[in-house]
C-alpha cells in the first residue's frame, strides 16, 4: 500500500511539473513576441537576459539550501552549454521570424527529431506506437507551414535550425544528468553561467551593445521591465525542462510540449495573433 501511494505521489509530482512548465512555456512565447513587436529588443542579448536571471535564480536558491552545488568538470558541460545558447538563439529568431502559431507548431518537429537521434545515436528503440504518432505530427507541421501565407524562407530556416538544436540539447540534458549524477538545479548551476559567458562575447559581432537598440541603450522602463519579467519566467522555464527530463526521459518532455502549440494556436485565434 505504500509503494502504491508513492507512485500516486510520484505521478502527481510530474503531472504538477507538466503542468507548471506548460503554463510558463505559454507566458514566455507570447510575452517575447510581445517585448519584439513593441519594443524591438534584440533577440540575443535578450536570450543572454534570460541567462544571467537563470544564474542568478539559481545562486539565490543554492544560498537558500534548496540544493546543494556538486563540484562538475566543466569540459564536459562545454557542448552542452553550447547547444543551450543555440536552443534559446534560434527558437527566439523563428518567434521573431514567423506567426506564433507556426513558431509553436513548427516546434512540434522536435518529437521526431529526438526519437531519430537517439534511434541512430544512441540505439534507443521505439514501440509502433509511439513511432506512427510521428506521422500526424509530421504532416501536421508541413501542412500548417505550407499554407500559413506568413511563413517565409527565413522564417523556415531558423524554426529547421531551432528544432535540430533543441533536440540536441533536450537528449544531452538527460544523458549528462544520468552520467554526471545530478540533478536539474545542480547541473543547471553550472551551465548556465557558461552559456553566459558564451554570449557575452557572442553579442558584440551580432548586435549593438550601447546607444539605438543596444541592450545598453536608452530603452524605457516599461522595455526593461518586460525583458527582466522575460528573465523571470525563462528561468521556471529552463528549471522545469530540466526537471522534467531527469525525472522521465528526452522523449516525454517534447510528447508533452505538443500540447503547448495547441493551447497557443487556440489563444492566436482568440486574440488574432
Amino acid at each position: 500500500m505504500a509503494s502504491l501511494a508513492d507512485r500516486v505521489r510520484g505521478n502527481g509530482r510530474i503531472a504538477a511539473g507538466l503542468l507548471f512548465n506548460l503554463l510558463v512555456s505559454i507566458c514566455i512565447v507570447f510575452l517575447n513576441k510581445w517585448i519584439y513587436v513593441h519594443h524591438g529588443f534584440p533577440n540575443m542579448s535578450l536570450t543572454l537576459v534570460h541567462f544571467v536571471v537563470t544564474w542568478l535564480g539559481l545562486y539565490i536558491c543554492q544560498k537558500l539550501d534548496i540544493f546543494a552545488p556538486k563540484s562538475l568538470p566543466l569540459s564536459k558541460l562545454l557542448l552542452l552549454a553550447l547547444s543551450f545558447c543555440g536552443f534559446v538563439v534560434f527558437t527566439n529568431l523563428s518567434l521573431q521570424n514567423n506567426t506564433i502559431g507556426t513558431y509553436q507548431l513548427a516546434k512540434a518537429m522536435t518529437t521526431p527529431v529526438i526519437i531519430a537521434i537517439q534511434t541512430f545515436w544512441y540505439q534507443k528503440s521505439f514501440s509502433v506506437r509511439i513511432q506512427l504518432t510521428l506521422i500526424p505530427i509530421t504532416v501536421g507541421v508541413i501542412l500548417n507551414s505550407y499554407y500559413d501565407v506568413k511563413f517565409h524562407s527565413l522564417g523556415l530556416v531558423f524554426a529547421a535550425l531551432g528544432v535540430l538544436v533543441t533536440s540536441l540539447y533536450q537528449v544531452w540534458v538527460g544523458a549528462k544528468q544520468h552520467e554526471l549524477q545530478v540533478n536539474s538545479m545542480q547541473l543547471l548551476y553550472y551551465q548556465a553561467p557558461m552559456s553566459s559567458a558564451m554570449l557575452l562575447v557572442a553579442v558584440p559581432f551580432f548586435e549593438p551593445v550601447f546607444g539605438e537598440g543596444g541592450i545598453f541603450g536608452p530603452w524605457s522602463v516599461s522595455a526593461l521591465l518586460m525583458v527582466l519579467l522575460s528573465g523571470v519566467i525563462a528561468f521556471m522555464v529552463n528549471l522545469s525542462i530540466y526537471w522534467i527530463i531527469g525525472n522521465t526521459s528526452p522523449v516525454t518532455y517534447p510528447f508533452h510540449a505538443l500540447s503547448s502549440p495547441l493551447v497557443a494556436r487556440a489563444m492566436c485565434t482568440l486574440l488574432t495573433c
